[in-house]
């Protein structure tokens, strides 16, 4: 099959090598453009454009994929199907009927749960026990075409956001495999979604990450999981983020926020029970452990 390849995040770099080294004949590859990166703002390629990719793919990389001239490019390379993993840009109809026989998205979750943009971080802090990889048939709503088929994984008590991410990842190229085969043989199935059953994980923002003590405490550790890497737990402490990559559940009762010990344990009240705080970053620091940083930084009476 001619596929042209759409994506933008680290999640479909995987699926992408593996459609490379196939027996199907990867024609183009459409990513976002070059953007600066970090503190120095350097320019920098998206994961997906430093896959090593021979110099007959065409790459593509507009800033507006519904631009006319962007779906010309695309409809020039007459795919038989389109894959789209983690893009960023909703497609138009333009580019959904240009492939010959299937626009397919893989979306990191077992829909209709967790349609959007950031599925994989909201299984975890939901406390969720499986989530998967969804192959479905492309509409113009959000994450709500009919479903070829899905591949489920379970998620496990340690998984941040990066482990499943990565898991995630490794899963994808053989459900594409599959879905191939089957359009391939013209027995792949198309089950529609249940909206009833629709939950919506939206974008994260910086903010979200901020650590809400009045929560209890095994819902703050899962989004302490969960937003590792991005975007980050997070309490205040004066004008400077402490970040919280880790913590473990405690049985003690306090306020919301009470630092119940802080000599060589980090432990701060919830909701209900406790969380000692495992590795830590005070913003302009390096990461170390709680204990580490509680000797150069006596804490007051309350978190925030």
């Amino acid at each position: 099959m001619r596929i042209v390849f759409i994506g933008t995040g680290e999640v479909g770099v995987p699926t992408l090598q593996g459609l490379l080294k196939s027996e199907h004949d990867v024609v183009g590859v459409v990513t976002q453009p070059d953007k600066p990166v970090g503190r120095s703002q350097q320019i920098e390629p998206p994961p997906i454009k430093r896959i090593p990719i021979t110099t007959n793919i065409a790459i593509l990389q507009p800033p507006r994929i519904k631009d006319p001239h962007a779906i010309e490019e695309i409809r020039a390379i007459t795919p038989d199907v389109i894959v789209v993993m983690a893009y960023g840009q909703i497609l138009p109809r333009a580019v959904l009927e240009i492939p010959k026989i299937a626009c397919l998205n893989l979306h990191a979750s077992l829909l209709p749960r967790w349609r959007g943009a950031a599925p994989i971080q909201a299984a975890i802090a939901a406390g969720d026990q499986e989530t998967g990889i969804t192959v479905m048939y492309m509409d113009e709503g959000l994450d709500t075409g009919d479903i070829l088929l899905e591949r489920k994984l379970d998620i496990l008590p340690t998984d941040t956001g990066a482990s499943l991410h990565e898991r995630l990842a490794q899963v994808a190229p053989e459900a594409l495999f599959e879905s191939l085969r089957l359009l391939t043989a013209k027995s792949a199935p198309r089950i529609p979604q249940d909206n009833a059953q629709a939950t919506y994980a939206p974008k994260l923002k910086r903010d979200d990450g901020r650590i809400d003590w009045s929560e209890p405490a095994e819902v703050i550790e899962r989004k302490i999981r969960a937003f590792n890497p991005w975007p980050g737990a997070f309490i205040k402490l004066g004008d400077r983020n402490l970040k919280v990559f880790s913590a473990s559940l405690v049985n003690r009762s306090g306020k919301p926020g009470e630092i119940l010990r802080s000599e060589k344990e980090l432990v701060i009240g919830a909701g209900n029970d406790a969380l000692a705080l495992g590795e830590v970053q005070l913003e302009g620091k390096k990461r170390m452990s709680a204990a580490e940083f509680l000797r150069g930084y006596p804490l007051s009476s309350r978190a925030k």
